[in-house]
């Protein structure tokens, strides 16, 4: 995410510096700055210092801050994961496959985030349309949590708790993508990147905060304990909302705005879904966005895996959670990589490059369940600390392209519904992998106390990332010019306009890791 502004405006919000700036720039960079002070004057030149702050090259403006604070959480929520794996596992006793579709459950919120779009922009609660669904989600995502830490005994229960606070975080992150794809429209991949990195970046620093007290906390107190402090997290994003500069919608009522029966709503909707459609259906959306499903709807053995590990091999929750500790620092260590060697690389070979190294050291892991490692002097602990590192280096390094490609896909005045969409899509790929992995996990017969068809599971999983591959050439050569290309070919179909009409946000500031796990 360099190079941008540390504003955004959007075409809805008066930019009062333009009036007064009588083409001097110098004048008119310190209105814009001047614009961004609230109430004191101590705390505007406090505000214009800090706007020369820069993270992976993007300027710290409040906007900015609030968007990574928002990642920033989604990282934290990391502290129940493991919590949650061993409730399911140990009070719910359920065997892997369960445990998998119970997770590919839970990610349902992920699949609509079109829908969280439309209600943010067309239905402004209390006069605004990002600050107060921020102050929403995070109170949404503390009940859901706190529900889990007193009354939830049942798998549906957990299921329909967990289900809530992914929902949290998902209209969160709805939200903060229209604010970061604005900043992204219209600029290089390298800058683009650099916004994904200080996004990713973020979310992987929250990781490493909660990482290792995810496993000791477990040890010490107990899931119920790490559920409860859990809760409190989300409060953060209700807290950074304040610092989202939004220009409250004027002449409506005190109180919720909610114009469902206003005909006027329901043909701007409907507008906004023609519209949907129509950039969906071009040639440069459509073909990327049946690659990135197809790249992420192979199956997985993640939940077989955790059970090896834990009643197969002994690991506990402590050491579990100094291997996620590892992982999160290998996820920043990723966001580095792509932000340092591979943001200015063609996406192609980007996606080509780590899908087969990804593969083939994905495949180690059959010497972990073999217990050949063993025979090489390698301990069970130290190879799957190693294993780990390398493949979240690799994963994150192949994610950020998908991130990067999905904001230049979407053209002026559809940013934020239309970048929602591809991420939903690309979601529901993972999803769908995640359910075939369960499928398999069945048909192997492995279990939660049975493994002898776990190192096969494992190979046919890592080769068939492989079969994406022949279509590599559905992604673009160049995505410099993506998104006027799309905006060519809408208007070539008779678009008269390619924004969005009535209370629809034209051109607000984003982007979304993987989504839907970092709530898990």
């Amino acid at each position: 995410m360099s190079g941008v502004l540390p504003l955004s405006f959007r075409e809805d919000e008066p930019f009062i510096g333009a009036r007064s700036s009588a083409g001097n720039g110098d004048s008119l960079a310190i209105e814009m700055e001047q614009e961004t002070s609230t109430s004191t004057s101590s705390g505007g030149s406090s505000r214009k210092k800090n706007s020369r702050l820069k993270c992976f090259g993007v300027d710290l403006s409040p906007d900015n801050v609030a968007v990574a604070m928002v990642y920033f959480v989604q990282g934290v929520l990391g502290l129940a994961r493991l919590a949650v794996s061993f409730y399911l596992k140990d009070d719910l006793h359920l065997d892997p496959a369960e445990t998998a579709v119970v997770t590919g459950f839970s990610a349902l919120p992920w699949l609509v985030k079109p829908l969280y779009g439309f209600i943010s922009d067309s239905i402004p609660l209390f006069g605004y349309r990002r600050r107060s669904y921020l102050v929403l989600s995070g109170l949404l995502g503390a009940l859901s949590w706190s529900l889990m830490a007193t009354f939830v005994d049942s798998k549906y229960g957990a299921a329909c708790c967990i289900l809530l606070g992914s929902f949290s975080v998902a209209f969160s992150d709805v939200v903060v993508d229209s604010m970061v794809v604005e900043r992204a429209r219209g600029e290089s991949q390298s800058v683009s990147g650099s916004l994904q990195s200080l996004c990713w970046g973020s979310s992987a620093f929250g990781g490493i905060v909660s990482s290792y007290f995810s496993g000791s906390l477990v040890d010490a107190y107990g899931v119920r304990f790490v559920f409860g402090v859990t809760a409190l997290l989300p409060l953060i994003t209700s807290a950074v909302a304040v610092l989202v500069k939004e220009q409250r919608v004027i002449g409506q009522a005190r109180g919720p705005n909610v114009p469902l029966g206003n005909s006027s709503f329901l043909k701007s909707s409907k507008e906004n879904i023609i519209q949907l459609w129509n950039a969906v259906r071009q040639p440069n959306v459509f073909l990327p966005t049946v690659f990135i499903f197809l790249w992420q709807a192979t199956p997985q053995s993640d939940s077989a895996m955790f059970f090896f590990t834990t009643n197969k091999l002994g690991f506990t929750p402590e050491f579990l959670g100094r291997v996620k500790l590892v992982t999160s620092v290998a996820s920043l260590a990723g966001v580095g990589l792509y932000n340092g060697f591979l943001k200015n690389v063609p996406l192609r070979k980007i996606f080509l490059a780590t899908t087969v190294t990804g593969t083939v050291l994905g495949m180690t892991q059959v010497f972990l369940v073999t217990g050949l490692s063993r025979q090489f002097g390698i301990s069970d602990e130290w190879f799957a600390i190693g294993d780990s590192l390398i493949l979240t280096v690799l994963s994150q390094a192949s994610f950020m392209p998908v991130l990067v490609l999905a904001a230049k896909l979407c053209p002026e005045g559809m940013e934020a519904t239309l970048f929602a969409t591809l991420m939903s899509i690309s979601n529901g790929g993972n999803v769908l992998g995640g359910l075939i992995g369960a499928g398999l996990t069945q048909i192997f017969g492995v279990t939660k106390d049975k493994f002898d068809n776990l190192a096969a599971l494992i190979i046919l999983c890592n080769l068939s990332s492989l079969l994406p591959l022949p279509l590599l050439h559905l992604l673009p050569r160049d995505d410099s010019d993506t998104a006027s290309k799309v905006y060519t070919e809408l208007e070539e179909s008779g678009e008269e306009n390619c924004k969005y009409h009535g209370t629809v946000t034209t051109t607000s500031p984003k982007l979304s890791s993987i989504e839907m796990t970092n709530d898990l």
